[in-house]
C-alpha cells in the first residue's frame, strides 16, 4: 500500500512537473500589436474580425453528437441477433428506437431542429 502511494504522488508530480515546464517554454516574449490583429491588406480593421459563435449551431452539434453515439449503440443489435431470441431482440431494438423516436419529437417540438426563426 505504502508503495502505490509513493508511486502515485511521483506520478503526480512528475505531471506538475512537466506541465509547469511545458507552459513556461511555450510563453511567447514578444507581443506585437500588428501580428495579434487581423490581416486586412495593411489597413487597420474595420471591425471585430471574431464573432460570437452562434448558439443555434452549437445546439445542433450536441443534439448530432447524442444522435451519432445512440447510432453506435443500435450497431450490436445487429450482431446479437443470432445470439438471442427474437421476441427480446424485437421488444429491445424497438424500447430503443422509441425512446430515440420520443427524443427526436421532443426535440423537434421545442423548436431546436429549427436553424432561424
Amino acid at each position: 500500500m505504502l508503495t502505490l502511494s509513493i508511486m502515485s504522488f511521483l506520478t503526480i508530480i512528475i505531471c506538475v512537473a512537466v506541465m509547469l515546464l511545458a507552459s513556461l517554454i511555450s510563453k511567447k516574449t514578444i507581443t506585437d500589436r500588428e501580428k495579434n490583429s487581423p490581416y486586412e491588406c495593411g489597413f487597420d480593421p474595420k471591425g471585430s474580425a471574431r464573432f460570437p459563435l452562434s448558439l443555434r449551431f452549437f445546439l445542433i452539434a450536441v443534439i448530432f453528437l447524442i444522435f451519432d453515439v445512440e447510432i453506435t449503440l443500435l450497431l450490436p443489435l445487429a450482431s446479437i441477433f443470432n445470439i438471442t431470441k427474437i421476441f427480446t431482440w424485437l421488444l429491445t431494438s424497438a424500447l430503443f428506437l422509441l425512446i430515440l423516436l420520443l427524443g427526436l419529437y421532443y426535440e423537434w417540438a421545442q423548436g431546436a431542429l429549427e436553424w432561424s426563426k
